[in-house]
């Protein structure tokens, strides 16, 4: 997801613009570009590849001035060149434009056959070609924009800056966030909080369709159609500590640290200690009435649904609906009366899961959101908002964010079990003590990073690479074959252990290491027999289990990975730190970047 960051201030901007921008590294790009308004100008800056590139260029080419807007791009159309990075611009008009415009191909053939000239491949050149054609004939700023916004079909967050207009920025958003962040005497435009974290904790976040003008003074602020609104001004909370390493190498390793703590902040919130009870936020709906949930998410939290999907199922005995959101609307799903509609995200504005939850609220479902920010769009339209504590997370690979929806998960399965009478008092003490267990199994579980680290050249230099898992691990193993995708390059796939005979064990050979969770318990002796299949073909197995698993079963792996002996429930939580890990130690070993993968954007804010 690209970064946006518009300063209008009282001394020169581009130093900090490029700070903003830094901050937002962690969304992943490939070309970042400043713009200022100075001497009835428009100074502006670009380059493709990392930020140190543009600020080499601005090293021997300054930008002057105390207005101006920033981006970081994450190429959707047209290549990730100096000639396609933001801002794009006419001799009046800048712009940074995070989203796409589905429209602009119509939108660009009108405007070139009435003689406007493009620079670039991309989607959002349009819209200042558009914006400078008002201006030119003589419209405000203010009446170009909102007479260009109509006329966008897509999704969008905007800053736009005006060559005569050097104390004044234009913002808006439709599908893509954008924050306002008031300071003393200036203002700014942000992505996100987390942007503006330094420069002020005061902040408004616009709603769909909303248009803002921002001044030293303020911002004033309207609807969609074009009515002047107030919008609540929150503190935001962001820290810029945050979005430091510490003493770890990458934000990744510090993130998959710090889940101990998280994952116990975020239990913290949905377990009372005192009677060993599962309490989820207000409701204004009756669970009991729930015929059917459906989970739709993408990526790492759909594999997260996945895993909730066994739990629901086993505990509250309530069907359970799986879909990827970018593939939900699109078969035309049957929703039945009286279902609950889950939505997992991180960001909490992820396109694809966005648009699925509008559908759902359309289709008459009751609206169910576990999101990592709890001012997202998706958190404002839920009925019911299932928060997790993960904190800022930086890494593009997901980690703590990952474990503390699982912890959020696990505490709604219990809680419909009880509420549908599927679990008496004493049953749900006894989960609750299971749960609270996690955080020291998170550290348990931490403590073999050395041995995880010193047999990762077992993985690097593989081309392929399986995972297998049963039950709750077969999410498990596909989320450990993503995150090794992520950050390594390797191709990597996760199969559920029963399938491999059933197409993957034609890849079996010396040269394909076979990840293989498995904690001791009922399905391990299946598991078992899958790890003799692979090793009788001259497969490597890497087994993760515990001391029970590993003394049954050990014998003949090229690695093994000990982790502690947990309860079932809890495992798939426990079992992400070791894949999270061998991921980390794989991709450092082969030398890749591993916060900010190639291709990859932290948040998809595009379908």
């Amino acid at each position: 997801m690209c970064g946006i960051i518009g300063i209008v201030g009282k001394e020169d901007v581009a130093d900090r613009l490029v700070d903003g921008l830094r901050r937002m590294e962690y969304r992943g790009y490939d070309s970042a570009g400043v713009c200022t308004v100075f001497n009835d100008q428009l100074i502006r800056r670009r380059a493709e590849g990392k930020l140190f590139n543009l600020v080499k260029t601005m090293a021997n080419d300054t930008a002057d001035g105390t207005t101006g807007i920033a981006h970081t791009r994450w190429a959707t159309h047209g290549a990730p060149t100096a000639a396609n990075a933001h801002p794009h611009a006419t001799g009046e008009v800048a712009i940074v434009h995070n989203g796409i415009i589905e429209n602009f191909r119509q939108l660009r053939d009108a405007l070139a056959e009435r003689g406007r000239t493009f620079e670039s491949e991309t989607d959002s050149e349009v819209i200042a070609h558009l914006v400078s054609e008002q201006v030119e004939a003589g419209a405000s700023p203010q009446d170009a924009v909102k007479s260009v916004l109509p006329q966008l079909r897509g999704a969008f967050a905007l800053a736009i800056a005006f060559r005569q207009h050097p104390d004044m920025l234009i913002g808006a958003r439709l599908g893509s966030p954008l924050v306002i962040g008031y300071g003393e005497g200036e203002t700014f435009l942000g992505s996100d909080a987390l942007a503006l974290a330094p420069l002020t904790q005061k902040i408004s976040y616009l709603e769909e369709g909303d248009w803002v003008i921002v001044t030293r003074e303020g911002a004033q602020i309207f609807d969609e159609n074009g009515d002047e609104v107030e919008r609540a001004v929150t503190t935001s909370g962001a820290s810029a500590a945050e979005i430091e390493k510490g003493n770890y190498r990458h934000f990744m390793q510090k993130e998959i640290f710090e889940q101990p703590t998280v994952v116990a902040q975020t239990l913290r919130s949905y377990i009372r200690q005192v009677d060993r009870s599962v309490a989820l936020p207000q409701i204004d709906f009756d669970l009991t009435s729930v015929s059917r949930i459906t989970i739709v998410a993408c990526g790492t939290s759909y594999y997260a649904g996945m895993v909730a999907k066994y739990w629901i199922e086993h505990f509250a005995r309530l069907p359970v609906d799986i879909d990827v959101a970018s593939e939900f609307r699109y078969r035309d799903p049957v929703m039945e009366p009286g279902g609950l509609a889950l939505f997992i995200s991180q960001s909490g504005e992820t396109a694809d899961t966005l648009a699925a939850l509008r559908h759902c609220k359309e289709a008459g479902q009751t609206i169910a959101v576990v999101v990592n920010v709890p001012t997202s769009t998706m958190a404002r339209e839920a009925d019911l908002l299932l928060p997790t504590h993960a904190g800022p997370e930086i890494g593009v690979a997901s980690t703590k964010a990952f474990t503390c929806q699982l912890a959020v998960l696990a505490a709604l399965a219990t809680h419909l079990a009880v509420t549908r009478g599927h679990m008496d008092r004493a049953e749900e003490s006894d989960v609750v003590d299971h749960l609270l267990e996690i955080p020291a199994c998170l550290n348990a579980a931490l403590s073999y990073d050395d041995a995880i680290a010193a047999m990762a050249h077992v993985i690097a230099p593989a081309r392929d690479v399986l995972y297998l898992g049963r039950g709750p691990d077969y999410p498990l193993a596909m989320e450990g074959a993503l995150k090794l995708k992520e950050i390594s390059y390797i191709h990597a796939e996760g199969y559920a252990s029963g399938e491999m005979k059933h197409g993957p064990i034609a890849l079996i050979d010396e040269d394909v290491p076979v990840i293989v969770l498995a904690p001791s318990g009922p399905l391990f002796e299946k598991t078992a027999s899958n790890m003799h299949e692979v090793r009788a073909r001259g497969g490597k197995v890497v087994l993760i289990s515990d001391w029970e698993g590993i003394a049954d079963a050990g014998d003949g792996c090229e690695a093994v990975i000990e982790m502690p002996k947990v309860h079932p429930l809890i495992a798939p939580i426990v079992y992400a730190v070791p894949v999270q890990l061998l991921a980390y130690h794989v991709a450092c070993v082969k030398g890749t970047d591993v916060d900010q993968p190639r291709n990859l954007a932290k948040s998809v804010t595009v379908e």
